[in-house]
């Protein structure tokens, strides 16, 4: 009997599953017990041109529709999205091990929500006109043309929304490729689409590594590529897209800074640091790592995290009660750990965690580490699961500059009663998503992305359709035309 997670097929092109088994054999391994569920196949040379053809082609008459017609198409996949939502939560905690407590609120709903948003602004998206005395210039906002979506592992099915809806809203296509970690939830999304009536090409998945992702960017017929990922593979990404003078967009990672004041409320700053921190095991680009306490609420601040984290509750992620789930694969829990063992030998104090938990699955305890200083690597890199690294700070203009001093700018937030104080720091920090006494957030409505190392464009809000999208400038004269001779 095959796992319910197995998929029908690996790839989904041109509106209907297709398999390819000539590809190299993708094995799904469940995080929670590390048994194989699934297996998929990467896109072979034929494949990827299928999906890459099959979209060029498909995206002509799309872009010719009305944009209130492809929102209308939106809307309806909204709405099968969230109609589904349960379904669609147990795969995506199968695809990724977070906690379904977690899946059924903030995934397959927040890809529902891009694409319902996107879907109501896409009958919306118009040029302007520009009077020049008697003459005047018009503005047209035109599709790129094909687009590449490039998926990480820890939100999959909101990453394909994210990209996907925004693309389609503006009259493009999309050939998207999974991390090959999490394959499985971009298929359902793909499905859901078109079942919604979205034209057969439009949107296409395809799996595969990196020679897969590779075979996509440099592509000559793609326009736009869209990465979400690490620093690492963003800056591999922007140079093979640039060589090709392609739109981009890269959300990458981040070591953002979490400042609580003095005069903060304690027990809110505890859950924004545990919100920035351990959801999602800590699997999340825009974490608040760096937790910066000022000195006079420090051990009031620990005592209380303790407590809170000690409320953890690891487990089967497909029970509602677990709130706490493992990493995403074996190599990842690793990676994490030997971090965690870096954090003890360079002299940071472990206040809770530090080891793999005693259970099946690739589970990594909660792990808090206090009096962390700046040139510590807990403080320095990116760890990507629950470490984190309490720091102290005196002043204002002291911690400002010591939060800036990283590569990064993804995320930054402040907790703090004073209010002024709160936008006169925010104004302050070089990061792009920030936030005032919470953490994390990140509706639809918002713009999303990072400064620095941390990437280029925004995702999400009004913004996102500027990276989706071109304006074309048209003169008009009236009159007759002057000329030298």
């Amino acid at each position: 009997m095959t796992h319910p997670a197995q998929p029908k097929a690996s790839h989904f092109i041109n509106g209907a599953y297709v398999e390819d088994t000539a590809g190299t054999p993708i094995p799904v391994i469940y995080a929670a017990t590390g048994e194989q569920i699934a297996t998929v196949y990467a896109a072979t040379p034929a494949i990827v041109e299928k999906a890459l053809s099959t979209a060029k082609e498909a995206q002509k008459a799309w872009g010719k529709m009305t944009g209130t017609e492809r929102g209308r198409i939106l809307r309806r996949a909204a709405d099968i999205m969230r109609e589904r939502n349960h379904e669609l939560s147990v795969l995506e905690t199968y695809d990724t091990g977070k906690p379904l407590q977690e899946t059924l609120v903030a995934d397959a709903t927040s890809g529902a929500d891009a694409l319902e948003y996107f879907g109501g602004l896409a009958g919306s998206l118009t040029g302007e006109h520009i009077p020049m005395g008697r003459d005047w210039v018009y503005t047209v906002r035109e599709a790129l043309g094909l687009c590449v979506g490039i998926g990480a592992w820890n939100y999959p099915t909101q990453i394909a929304c994210w990209k996907g809806a925004p693309a389609l809203a503006c009259g493009n296509s999309m050939v998207f490729k999974p991390s090959e970690t999490t394959p499985l939830c971009a298929l359902k999304v793909a499905e859901i689409l078109h079942e919604a009536g979205l034209p057969a090409g439009l949107y296409n998945v395809i799996q595969g590594m990196g020679d897969v992702g590779a075979a996509l960017v440099t592509d000559p017929r793609v326009d736009k590529v869209s990465l979400t990922g690490s620093v690492p593979t963003g800056k591999k990404v922007y140079a093979a897209a640039a060589a090709g003078m392609k739109h981009v967009t890269m959300e990458l990672g981040g070591k953002s800074p979490l400042i609580i004041f003095d005069d903060a409320d304690v027990e809110n700053a505890v859950g924004g640091a545990i919100n920035g921190n351990f959801y999602s095991s800590g699997q999340v680009c825009s974490n608040g790592t760096r937790v910066f306490v000022q000195k006079g609420i420090k051990e009031k601040f620990l005592a209380r995290l303790a407590e809170r984290t000690g409320a953890a509750v690891l487990g089967d992620p497909q029970d509602e009660a677990t709130n706490f789930g493992p990493m995403v694969t074996e190599n990842q829990m690793n990676i994490v750990l030997g971090y965690i063992e870096k954090g003890k030998e360079e002299g940071a104090r472990l206040i809770c965690g530090g080891k793999r938990a005693d259970m099946d699955g690739f589970f990594v305890e909660p792990t808090v580490f206090a009096d962390v200083t700046d040139d510590m690597t807990i403080a320095r890199e990116e760890i990507f699961g629950p470490v984190m690294s309490v720091l102290d700070f005196d002043t204002e203009e002291e911690v400002i500059a010591r939060a800036n001093d990283t590569e990064f700018g993804l995320s930054a937030g402040v907790f703090t009663n004073d209010f002024s104080r709160a936008h006169r720091v925010i104004a302050q920090l070089e990061a792009g998503s920030c936030f005032i006494n919470s953490y994390n957030d990140a509706p639809v409505e918002a713009p999303f992305g990072g400064v620095k190392a941390s990437g280029v464009g925004r995702e999400n809000s009004k913004e996102a359709i500027k990276h989706f999208s071109q304006v074309k400038s048209v003169y008009v004269r009236m009159g007759d035309v002057e000329a030298a001779f």
